[in-house]
């Protein structure tokens, strides 16, 4: 053999070698279990996205160390909404790119409907811990961990009617669909014999409520379905008009009022309480060792039942995934998002719970219905009671 074929023979020797070394690499980095998330990570609502992306990396971490699934670890993708639907679609794509298998779909509920119609196309299976939006869970492949906005509403209802007020009154937003999903349920299931003072704001003015105010002045329980950045504008405005001994009471988008940036809560003199599945104040049981876990690693600013959520959401999918396992199932790092996606279907179809959730109650598994939406209890949750 000639010394110039023998280069070229050792030159291709050399990239065939390098190639299956690189292949290798690639092998060993793809070694996790990709978990994406799309959320208000800055901006308005990122109370709620950080505290979903700390307690699922918090929950990633432990599952890891705990020896992961089947020996192969999981990873989140988490990535910067902003709480504005029209970065969901970029979102999505990077993280498909970065080899997304299952998801935390959106924290918001309208980016969360966007994240709906392009999961949907690529079969990819999301539990999402905050997007409440009764149509979030619409198709097959989508779940949630929190109370869809209509069950809130109910809920909130049924708790209402036990008080015994005559009249109550009501602020709402009413270009948002969280707000007005909530809002009409309510409103269908309060009961016919207690009278509403209502009134309502839309996006063109979020920072002036003196009309409102002036309407609900006389209203001593104030049903407010809405996010707290205007709960706060609308408590501190009413400060002297609104009664002291009244109650603020408001859903999951309460959440996070109390550490709100700007904001003061001990200077509201009403009671202000919201409807929850989670306890931040919980001394006892499985809560109480997250919120220690959480604030130890986090601290409490961004504390909350979305958070909670989030760590339920990976713990959920990690035992969903483990079951399926155990009933024959293959995952692994290379399992394609739609195959997976078909798995976790079946395994949630098939009657799945959760039975060590920090959300709900202690002696409650949570469930799924048919239909994607959450089953557990909730209970109403003081965040301060009113000044002496």
């Amino acid at each position: 053999m000639s010394k110039k074929i023998l280069a070229v023979v050792l030159a291709a020797l050399m990239l065939v070698s390098v190639f299956a070394f690189a292949g290798c690499g690639n092998k060993s980095e793809n070694n996790t279990i990709k978990i994406g998330l799309s959320g208000p990570l800055t901006g308005a609502a990122s109370i709620y996205g950080v505290a979903v992306k700390n307690a699922a990396e918090m929950a990633v971490a432990e599952i890891n160390e705990a020896g992961g699934l089947n020996g192969y670890d999981f990873e989140l993708i988490a990535t910067d909404d902003a709480h504005d639907s029209k970065k969901v679609a970029a979102n999505y794509t990077s993280m498909l790119d970065e080899g997304m298998q299952v998801s935390l779909g959106c924290v918001t509920s309208n980016p969360c409907l966007e994240f709906c119609k392009l999961s949907l196309e690529d079969n990819v299976f999301f539990l999402t811990p905050s997007a409440s939006n009764d149509d979030v869970p619409a198709e097959a492949n989508a779940y949630q961990m929190c109370f869809a906005d209509g069950n809130q509403g109910k809920v909130a209802a049924e708790y209402v009617n036990g008080l015994g007020y005559e009249e109550i009154g009501i602020f709402y937003k009413n270009d948002d669909s969280y707000s007005n999903g909530i809002y009409n349920q309510f409103k269908e299931n309060l009961d016919a014999s207690i009278a509403t003072v209502e009134a309502s704001f839309d996006s063109s003015n979020e920072t002036d409520f003196g009309t409102q105010i002036n309407t609900l002045k006389d209203c001593q329980f104030i049903f407010m379905p809405i996010y707290y950045t205007p709960a706060s504008i609308f408590m501190t405005q009413a400060i002297g008009k609104v009664a002291d001994d009244a109650i603020y009471y408001g859903c999951d988008g309460f959440d996070g009022i109390d550490s709100a940036e700007g904001f003061d809560i001990t200077t509201i003199p009403q009671k202000v309480s919201m409807l929850s599945h989670f306890d931040s104040n919980a001394t006892e049981g499985r809560a109480a060792e997250f919120i220690n876990k959480y604030t130890e690693k986090y601290g409490k600013e961004t504390l909350n039942q979305f958070g909670a959520s989030a760590y339920d959401c990976v713990y959920a999918l990690y035992n969903a995934m483990k079951q399926a396992i155990e009933n024959g199932k293959e995952i692994t790092p290379d399992t394609e998002a739609s195959d997976l996606c078909e798995i976790l279907k079946e395994v949630f179809q098939g009657g799945f719970e959760h039975t060590t959730g920090v959300t709900g109650t202690e002696d409650q598994a949570i469930a799924w219905n048919e239909d994607g939406t959450v089953v557990k209890e909730a209970v109403a949750y003081i965040i301060k009671e009113a000044n002496a």
